[in-house]
């Protein structure tokens, strides 16, 4: 029986070949969509799962408060005393494994140095954690001893050749004493939240000259720490977090809180928080993040998208195999005289649906292994076709054919089978209003998606236009950026001037941190109130900087000074932003200069005020800063703005001065505007996807308008002919058959509409400074739908205008 269907339907397809076409297109194309997005998704959400305890491993957060309740900074780094702290208050805790990020570190070895980037001091443990395979070394032992160094194969051959690379000695930045290479470990996969090329082992930092054992043991400030617990069980991460409260009050004092008239206790100012190892990459977005990691908001809005083009596009089947029922009405008449039951005529059309299906969804998969490169150029994806081969997606897609074959085809398959054999056979086709009125209905859904989806695309682009345009309150353009080695401290000076004495270079500053990054630092801050210094109550971010960082940002000063080396005490003076001033209640600029202000250890007075800039992306608010010059010369970052018409020139001269002053560290500078720009590619990328997918939506919503259109005009065929006969014009013919299908598509834009606006405001609300989503937008949004309707219909119905009446009206 099944075989009998399975080439009846085979047949009818060769027999209709146009509308088994469109149909076979129209699945193949959403069904394409959709692999597409569940090889995005599946992704997604298999970071870090490839590590052996990742079910039981979690991750340590911790939280700071400005007030009782009002958060100022969470971290996704921790300081060093809490994981030995942790490990031995609770015994659910199985093994405690921390790492310390270096960032980008210089490495020697003879002749060769270069900068090499993601260099992190990692202990004993951390094979623990990540189960990455080492292939020479002992993954247990390798980390043990200070001075033990672990390299990617990559690295490897880089300084080492074919040579073999353990028990080889490196430098690293400027550390005296060199580094033995103990072990090769295979780069981390893809799906992977850090990715590490050098591991140096932690033990390294109880050497003094590093940063020293009782620093490690009591240094509650430096919150750069990443540090993991594996647990027994999962439910052990539960009770832990449930006790943090507890273990704080305990465990960590601070002395200046302890002598408060009132001492607070320290879970009053600050949390821990367990996060789990696999929910890091999609949830995860705090401060001091290791890497930029993904967005669950953006698996839950392509899945949507996925789901939403799969259900256009058997949408489009239905209407394409109900608009051609005319051409089967027969064919079902005489299945019915001949004694077919109505179950069987439903599993023919079943049968034949599931068969397209299939034909499709081999289609697809085809393109999608073709396209995969191609969407990982677009969005900066690393996916593979391989994330479609685990059983848990594998399972799924091959029911799916089964699935939409049966969604796809139920509707045709109850609508043809309830044909009545007398009336099809004498060739009196009629189709109730209800009928009718389903079809309208699947179209006004496919246009309200596709509006949506326009709409979304127009916004993601406006809203990248802006930041983009956004004045930032200083030029970003021909700023070269470079790490600050403490080395030059002693020789800055010179250097500097050496650089200005090129006039493609135009400034040279320093500061702790440059634009584009988070302000992560603060210290304890107190004003002159009533007579006597106060603290403050609201979070006041630092950079440190020298005399060069104003003018070489080109920031401007509402009111004051910038740092000069004309005044000696500048060194222990501060300059702030208009944000600090408002929300220290000093009112204006000018109000502000010479108050008194207490900052960490020193005490001086406000010189300047800076014009508020976006120091930070515009998903942040601009926040009060403050900048002074530390007495110890503390900086890591050195810009350079440059000539733009002499940018080569001044690079060159940049590159020849850094190795005459600075022989033993490697040249290597990016671009602010670069930066700035990689701020905001995640967002680049979801537009372009966004614009790839609505593209696609309308596409297929159109073949089914098509069907529609077809099915109706069908019906109507005579009534043209009448209305050719009385002399009626094709125009006017055009319109009377368009204007219903028009109709569809406004109340499409009255439904979706409203929905886009939404959706869109919740969206633009990641971003601190936003467009707004003007009238017009939602307007083009309905008229471009209202356009591309009116060229489908107008397919068939200028086909139908012209039709010659004579041949319509002779078939009476």
């Amino acid at each position: 029986m099944i075989k009998n269907y399975l080439k009846i339907a085979w047949r009818n397809i060769q027999r209709h070949p146009f509308i088994s076409f469109v149909n076979i297109f129209g699945l193949t194309v959403g069904l394409t969509c959709c692999l597409l997005i569940v090889a995005y998704v599946s992704n997604e959400r298999s970071y870090d799962k490839f590590n052996k305890n990742a079910e039981n491993t979690y991750r340590v957060t911790r939280t700071f408060y400005s007030a009782p309740g009002v958060e100022s900074l969470h971290l996704s780094s921790v300081a060093p005393p809490f994981g030995p702290l942790l490990q031995a208050a609770f015994p659910q805790v199985k093994i405690m494994s921390r790492m310390l990020p270096n960032g980008t570190t210089s490495l020697r070895y003879k002749e060769k140095l270069f900068n090499e980037e993601n260099g992190v001091f990692a202990d004993e443990h951390f094979f623990d954690v990540f189960s990455v395979p080492v292939l020479k070394g002992d993954a247990h032992r390798a980390l043990n001893a200070p001075y033990s160094l672990m390299i990617t194969p990559e690295i490897a051959r880089k300084y080492f050749g074919n040579e073999d690379p353990i028990n080889k000695t490196v430098m690293l930045d400027n550390v005296k004493k060199g580094f033995v290479v103990t072990g090769v470990f295979q780069p981390f996969p893809v799906n992977s939240h850090i990715h590490p090329q050098l591991l140096m082992s932690f033990n390294t930092l109880r050497d003094t000259a590093i940063y020293g054992e009782k620093q490690l043991q009591t240094n509650f400030g430096n919150n750069s720490f990443y540090t993991f617990l594996i647990f027994n069980h999962p439910e052990d991460a539960i009770t832990v977090q449930v006790q943090m409260p507890h273990f704080l009050d305990e465990y960590v004092h601070f002395p200046k809180m302890a002598a408060m008239a009132q001492p607070v206790k320290t879970s009053a100012v600050t949390r821990l928080t367990l996060q789990k190892l696999t929910d890091i990459h999609l949830t995860s977005h705090l401060a001091d993040e290791a890497e930029e990691n993904g967005n669950i908001q953006h698996v839950y809005i392509f899945s949507a998208i996925a789901l939403f083009i799969l259900l256009i596009a058997c949408i489009n089947y239905m209407n394409l195999s109900t608009a051609r029922s005319t051409l089967r009405a027969k064919e079902i008449g005489i299945r019915k005289v001949v004694g077919a039951q109505r179950k069987e005529i439903i599993n023919q059309f079943l049968s034949e649906s599931i068969l397209i299906t299939w034909v499709s969804m081999l289609l697809a998969s085809i393109l999608t292994f073709l396209l995969i490169p191609m969407v990982n150029n677009l969005s900066g994806q690393f996916l593979s076709i391989q994330s479609l081969l685990n059983w848990q997606t594998l399972l799924p897609l091959i029911a799916l054919p089964f699935v939409i074959g049966l969604i796809s085809g139920i509707y045709p398959a109850l609508f043809m089978s309830s044909f009545i054999p007398v009336k099809v056979l004498k060739g009196i086709l009629k189709v109730g209003s209800g009928n009718i009125s389903f079809r309208k209905v699947l179209v006004v859904l496919q246009f309200s998606i596709s509006i949506i989806l326009i709409v979304a695309t127009t916004v993601v682009y406006q809203q990248l236009q802006y930041i983009q345009k956004k004045d930032l309150g200083f030029n970003k353009d021909h700023i070269l950026t470079l790490n600050y080695p403490g080395t030059l401290n002693k020789n800055f000076e010179s250097f500097k001037n050496e650089l200005l004495r090129n006039p493609a270079i135009k400034e040279v500053g320093r500061s702790s941190r440059i634009p584009s990054g988070r302000l992560l630092d603060d210290q304890n801050a107190s004003v002159m109130s009533g007579g006597s210094m106060q603290p403050i109550k609201i979070d006041l971010k630092y950079i440190t900087t020298d005399y060069g960082f104003i003018p070489t940002y080109g920031l401007q000063l509402a009111a004051g000074r910038n740092f000069s080396k004309e005044f000696g005490t500048d060194t222990a003076n501060f300059i702030i932003n208009e944000s600090a001033v408002n929300q220290l209640g000093w009112q204006t600029p000018q109000n502000a200069l010479n108050k008194d202000i207490k900052y960490g250890n020193t005490t001086g007075k406000v010189i300047g005020v800076v014009k508020d800039f976006h120091f930070e992306s515009l998903h942040q608010k601009i926040i009060p800063m403050i900048f002074f010059m530390p007495a110890q010369q503390f900086y890591g970052k050195i810009s350079v703005k440059v000539d733009g018409n002499n940018t080569q020139q001044a690079v060159n001269t940049l590159a020849t001065t850094w190795q005459n002053y600075l022989p033993q560290t490697p040249f290597d500078y990016k671009f602010l505007d670069k930066k700035f720009d990689a701020l905001y590619r995640s967002e680049q990328q979801q537009g372009s996807l966004f614009t790839v997918f609505s593209c696609i939506a309308i596409f297929i919503a159109c073949l089914g308008l098509f069907g529609l259109s077809a099915f109706t005009i069908n019906q109507r065929i005579k009534e043209i002919g009448v209305r050719k006969v009385l002399g009626a014009s094709v125009p006017q013919i055009v319109a009377e058959l368009s204007k219903d299908f028009l109709k569809l598509v406004i109340v499409a834009a009255v439904i979706a509409l409203p929905i886009a606006w939404f959706s869109m405001n919740k969206w633009l609300l990641d971003f601190a400074f936003r467009i707004t989503i003007s009238w017009w937008i939602l307007a083009v949004a309905g008229v471009i739908a209202l356009i591309i309707a009116f060229v489908t219909i107008s397919f068939q119905s200028v086909k139908a205008a012209l039709a010659n009446p004579v041949k319509s009206l002779r078939s009476e």
